[in-house]
């Protein structure tokens, strides 16, 4: 075909506001040869039916930081493209009916602040001065967005298009991808036009990238949900007020309900999250077509009933309106709700920004962290809550995708309470010990899909999913957490911890590569180490214990939900002629930490080990006659071993540590009370304290940093940065006189009137009877013993910054005895 590009730098599947905002931010980048492919005519899947709504809010910081960037994008967008666009800065009212609800805008508006919007809480008068034909009944109040409003998602699309069109790149309409293949370091697209050969693909194919997905082995974590929304005739009434103010009026959410209400030109647009939703092309009998673009499904308006009755009794005027048109078409769900952008698992030089349920929103957002994936191979912002790697292979079971997505679906505005745990799609990864702890009252979450213990009820415990729903810290679990926690101070405490993501690095020279790798020290054989990974500009990666067994082999041991993306970090790093080789073996072993005072009489009753080996060791054992590897570490910061087992003999190891541990107090304990533990001793977790959007200096780790090593990555940044001075460091926090609820993640530290850090985590330490802050703190205000605030829901309270120690046994003398 005469003018077919048969080469490009970057090619993009899928041309709708995603993919058309990536190819516009490349372009932006400097990365002009790049070409994106649609199969029919631009916005044809799910961008061409959107709503276009443009919300700032989320519970998620990082989504929060996206959808604020489209905000401001979209804002200049028209001008700096030369293409008018229809978008309507209405501000919104998001209802609130609960007092939990109120906890949650307060939440959501220190965020927002902490960012530089300026949303608010407001009473039922001002609701109703913003919104005069609203009726207030069972309000408690609102949340106020001066930014949210709504978009034309086909003429947002078509001005990224020109905008990336303008600065060099390229758009090939009506070219269906084929396939894809690899040969040599390059992929060679199949189109129905030819082949491009190109260095790096992005699937952007919204609803169609699982279809897309399988044509590089990969299966797309998602499914497709039926999304209705109603568009009404026009109403006088609301005509005469728009005229008379020269607005629209705001975006209204009625979320506790589940339905948005918005102003059509001078008729009304209601659209439902409803419970009794619908799934699209999740079988056999229901296939997905060819093609669906610019396609609806049939209208289902009896599942909008109930939604209709209670937005005309909240907004009357509606009830006078004639129904208009009825939208019913598929917008794509992953398991967690969010998109998928960054590396494609897996696959080399493959990006993946697909699977949007908000994707007008977050268009923007999304084609600059995409942009920022492909060209630097990292990201301005932490974006785990959409890294792709956040799901392993069991995610993308279609029964797994359905379920976790009606689930999301139906609740898409529900409150994130820190102690719910949803419901579907469940008991996905079981530990060899799963019916022996849920028989002595284990309550389970699931951690990367394996269900671990969280707490341990006992008869009469109120162990129902409305219990949960709570920000508040005395749940009928918390008598029970404090009393594993001191259990685990007085006597001893066994926690099974299945799913840690465990990798053999093995051959000549993996030590001398590794130690390149961390900004610390490898560990001599038979000992552990902790290591730090930092990337190019210093920042915290991740963090590792390394097993040393011998000089060239090691076991790495990592967070459950870090598995494919500490894997793929390690993997991509490794030279391709490497004389070793690094191998997943996370499904052959399980896990217990057995912690207490009384830890070294348990094991003495069980096992022949050298107990007397200090912290920071490793060993084998026989138990119950089965092998066990013993490690001398203890997140729990008491006495403590982990006993690492393979997984057919986990149970009978257990049950011998359990028969003999109960004459010696030993108890069960679950990741409520290791985590009220960890936050005593000052240890970080990862992608909450320890994250991308901190430095290893910030993160406070300079202990873990070897400056004398030759080099390691980061290493030039850390220095510049050491020289130049860390802008905020890590604290610990007391914060006294709390109130009912703890310091949840991103909560706003003040002085002075001014915002001056973050935490990164917090609860009730129960060994020491206060309640933690962690967080990153303006460093000039990092001494012991200065007084911040921290703001919990809309409520600010002095907290104390404490030494640089843990909070509990600061010499670590139990946990070394």
């Amino acid at each position: 075909m005469a003018g077919f590009p048969t080469t490009a730098r970057v090619v993009i599947i899928g041309g709708g506001v995603v993919g058309a905002s990536s190819l516009y931010h490349l372009a932006k980048a400097g990365w002009t040869d790049c070409l994106l492919l649609e199969k029919n005519e631009l916005t044809s899947g799910s961008t061409w039916h959107a709503a276009g709504n443009v919300p700032t809010f989320s519970s998620s910081w990082s989504l929060m930081n996206m959808q604020r960037y489209s905000t401001e994008l979209y804002r200049g967008l028209a001008d700096a493209v030369g293409y008018p666009m229809n978008y309507h800065v209405t501000g919104s009212l998001r209802l609130a009916h609960t007092a939990e609800r109120m906890q949650e805008f307060q939440r959501a508006k220190g965020m927002g602040r902490y960012q530089g919007m300026d949303i608010d809480v407001v009473g039922l008068d001002e609701i109703k001065r913003r919104y005069p034909f609203i009726e207030t009944h069972e309000l408690k109040g609102a949340l106020y967005d001066p930014s949210d409003g709504d978009i034309d998602p086909a003429q947002l699309t078509q001005a990224l298009a020109k905008g990336a069109r303008d600065m060099g790149a390229k758009i090939i309409r009506f070219c269906p991808v084929t396939g894809v293949r690899r040969e040599k370091d390059e992929w060679v697209v199949e189109t129905a036009q030819g082949e491009i050969r190109c260095e790096i693909v992005v699937n952007a194919a919204g609803y169609r990238a699982a279809e897309v997905g399988k044509m590089f082995g990969r299966d797309v974590p998602m499914m497709v949900m039926s999304h209705q929304y109603i568009l009404f005739e026009e109403i006088p009434e609301l005509a005469a007020w728009s005229k008379e103010q020269g607005k629209k009026l705001p975006l209204l959410r009625d979320v506790d309900t589940s339905y948005y209400l918005r102003q059509e030109k001078n008729g009304m647009n209601l659209g439902p999250y409803e419970r009794n939703c619908r799934a699209h092309w999740v079988g056999h009998n229901d296939p997905m077509p060819d093609d669906f673009s610019f396609q609806l499904f049939p209208d289902d308006l009896d599942r909008l009933e109930d939604y209709l009755a209670d937005a005309v009794a909240r907004v009357p005027i509606l009830g006078t309106a004639g129904l208009s048109k009825v939208i019913n078409g598929p917008i794509p769900y992953a398991p967690d709700g969010n998109p998928l952008i960054g590396p494609m698992p897996g696959v080399p030089n493959a990006f993946e920004a697909c699977v949007f349920t908000f994707g007008i929103a977050q268009g923007g957002g999304a084609g600059k962290v995409l942009a920022e994936w492909v060209t630097g191979g990292q990201t301005e912002w932490d974006m785990w809550s959409c890294d792709p790697r956040r799901f392993t292979s069991f995610a993308a079971a279609p029964d797994y995708c359905v379920a976790k997505g009606m689930e999301i679906y139906g609740n898409e505005y529900a409150i994130q309470f820190p102690r719910h745990a949803w419901p579907a799609g469940r008991d996905r990864k079981l530990s060899p010990i799963h019916d022996r702890i849920k028989a002595i009252g284990a309550c389970f979450d699931a951690y990367n899909g394996w269900e671990r213990a969280t707490w341990y009820a006992q008869a009469g415990d109120d162990v129902s999913e409305a219990a949960t729903l709570t920000f508040r810290r005395d749940g009928p679990w918390q008598h029970r957490v404090r009393e594993e926690c001191l259990a685990v101070r007085d006597a001893a405490g066994i926690l099974d911890l299945p799913g840690f993501s465990r990798f053999n690095l093995d051959g000549p020279g993996a030590a001398e590569w590794l130690s390149r790798q961390v900004t610390g020290l490898v560990p001599k054989p038979g000992r552990i180490g902790l290591v730090y990974f930092a990337d190019d500009k210093g920042r915290i990666v991740t963090e590792m214990s390394v097993v040393r067994h011998d000089e060239n082999l090691m076991t790495l041991i990592t967070a459950a939900v870090a598995q494919w993306h500490d894997f793929e970090w390690l993997k991509s790093r490794m030279p391709k002629d490497a004389s070793f080789k690094l191998i997943d073996r996370t499904e052959e072993y399980a896990t217990q930490i057995l912690a207490g005072p009384n830890a070294r009489k348990i094991l003495a009753d069980v096992c022949a080990a050298d107990l007397a080996l200090p912290w920071l060791t490793h060993q084998e054992t026989t138990i119950a006659g089965r092998w066990a590897r013993l490690m001398r570490v203890s997140f729990a910061g008491e006495l403590g071993w982990e006993i690492h087992t393979k997984v057919d003999d986990t149970a009978a190891v257990f049950d011998a540590v359990w028969a003999t541990g109960r004459k010696h107090g030993l108890k069960p304990f679950g990741m409520y009370a290791l985590d009220s533990l960890r936050l005593e001793k000052g240890y970080r977790a990862w992608k909450g304290d320890l994250s991308t959007d901190y430095s290893i200096l910030q993160g406070g780790l300079e202990r873990f940093v070897k400056w004398d090593k030759p080099d390691f990555r980061g290493k030039a940044a850390l220095q510049n940065e050491k020289q130049q001075g860390v802008k905020k460091r890590f604290v610990t926090l007391v914060v006294e006189n709390p109130g009912d609820c703890d310091a949840p993640a991103m909560s706003t530290l003040w002085h002075d009137g001014r915002i001056v850090g973050e935490t990164t985590s917090g609860g009730w330490g129960h060994r020491i009877d206060k309640s933690i802050a962690l967080g990153m703190l303006r460093a000039d205000l990092t001494e012991p013993g200065t007084a911040v605030e921290v703001e919990i829901f809309g409520e600010r309270f002095r907290a104390i910054v404490q030494k640089d120690e843990p909070l509990w046994d600061p010499k670590n003398e139990r946990l070394r005895a």
